[in-house]
C-alpha cells in the first residue's frame, strides 16, 4: 500500500515559502516524496488567463501567489529561481528527499509545448537539465512536466536524456506511453488521484472537506498504488493545514507514504504494460493535458 508524493514547485515564492514548509510537514509526518523544480525564470505574469482562473478555488489569486508573482515577466522582471533559491533546493535534498526537473520556464512551457517544435522543446528540457547538474553535481534522474503538459518530442527526450521514470500523465497506473504507435521506454508513473484546486468548489468539497473527500477515494489501494500531486504554490502555504490532514488520513488507512523512486522500485519494469498517449481534460482543470489512454493493441 504506497502513496507517492510528487511536489510541483513552479514560482519563486513557492520555492521560497512553500518549500521549506512542506519539507517539515513531511519530516513531521515521516513522509517522503519527490520534489519537482522550475529551475529557471519564474514568469507566472504570462500563464494564459484561462489557466490563472482555475487559481481562483479555495485561495484568490493574491493569496496563492502573492502580487509580485502575477506581475512577474510583465511589469517586473521574472526571479532566476535556480540562482536565487540553489541553496533551499540542495536542502531539500540534504533533508532526504529525492528530487528531479519540472522544467526551465513554467509559463512558457505551458503555454507552447503542447505544439511546440523539436528544436524548442529540446532546448528548454535542456536548459533545465544543465541548470539541474549545476546546482545538484549530478544529472537529474527524473522528469515532471508543468502542467501535465507534453508533446511528441519531449517524450522521446525522456528517454535520451537519460530520465529513469517520470511523471508528465495524468493516469491509473505506471505504464510505458506509446505516441502515435511509437513507444517511449522510459516509463510514466502518472498523477492518479484529482488536486486539492481540481477538488474545491465541487460536489460540495469545501477546504473544511475536501481531505475528507480524497480520503474517499483513497480507502480501496489499487495494487500499484496511487500518485498525489502537491503544489507548493497551495499546500505549502494556504492549503498547508488540510495536507497535514491528508498525511494523517492516509497514514491511518495504512499508506506508506513514498517518493515516486521508491514506488518505481517497488514494480517490475519489464512487465508494465504500453498505453496509448491522448490529449484531454480533466473536470476543475482547465486547459487538455497529456492522459493515459488504452492499452495498446490489447
Amino acid at each position: 500500500m504506497k502513496l507517492a508524493l510528487k511536489v510541483d514547485t513552479a514560482t519563486y515564492r513557492g520555492t521560497l515559502v512553500g518549500v521549506p514548509r512542506l519539507v517539515e510537514a513531511l519530516r513531521q509526518a515521516e513522509a517522503q516524496a519527490t520534489f519537482y523544480f522550475n529551475l529557471g525564470p519564474d514568469h507566472s505574469g504570462r500563464m494564459p488567463a484561462a489557466l490563472l482562473a482555475a487559481s481562483r478555488k479555495g485561495a484568490t489569486l493574491l493569496g496563492r501567489h502573492g502580487l509580485a508573482t502575477l506581475l512577474y515577466g510583465t511589469l517586473l522582471p521574472g526571479p532566476d529561481i535556480g540562482l536565487r533559491c540553489g541553496d533551499i533546493l540542495r536542502g531539500v535534498r540534504d533533508a532526504g528527499f529525492d528530487t528531479g526537473v519540472q522544467g526551465w520556464d513554467r509559463a512558457a512551457w505551458q503555454r507552447r509545448a503542447a505544439s511546440a517544435s523539436p528544436a524548442w522543446t529540446a532546448r528548454y528540457m535542456q536548459r533545465a537539465v544543465t541548470r539541474y547538474e549545476k546546482i545538484f553535481g549530478e544529472p537529474p534522474k527524473t522528469h515532471a512536466a508543468a502542467g501535465w503538459q507534453m508533446n511528441p518530442h519531449a517524450l522521446r527526450l525522456t528517454q535520451r536524456l537519460g530520465f529513469g521514470y517520470v511523471s508528465d500523465t495524468r493516469g491509473r497506473h505506471p505504464f510505458i506511453p506509446v505516441w502515435n504507435a511509437e513507444i517511449v521506454l522510459c516509463p510514466q508513473l502518472p498523477t492518479t488521484l484529482p488536486t486539492l484546486d481540481e477538488l474545491l468548489g465541487r460536489d460540495g468539497c469545501t477546504l473544511e472537506t475536501v481531505h475528507e473527500h480524497l480520503l474517499a477515494l483513497t480507502a480501496q489501494p489499487p495494487p500499484t498504488g496511487h500518485v498525489f500531486s502537491v503544489q507548493a504554490e497551495l499546500e505549502g502555504q494556504q492549503l498547508l493545514p488540510v495536507f497535514e490532514k491528508l498525511l494523517q488520513g492516509w497514514r491511518n488507512q495504512g499508506y506508506e507514504l513514498v517518493s515516486l523512486g521508491s514506488l518505481f522500485e517497488a514494480i517490475d519494469a519489464s512487465r508494465l504494460p504500453r498505453h496509448e498517449l491522448l490529449q484531454g481534460e480533466i473536470e476543475g482543470r482547465a486547459g487538455r493535458l497529456m492522459l493515459q489512454g488504452p492499452e495498446f493493441l490489447a
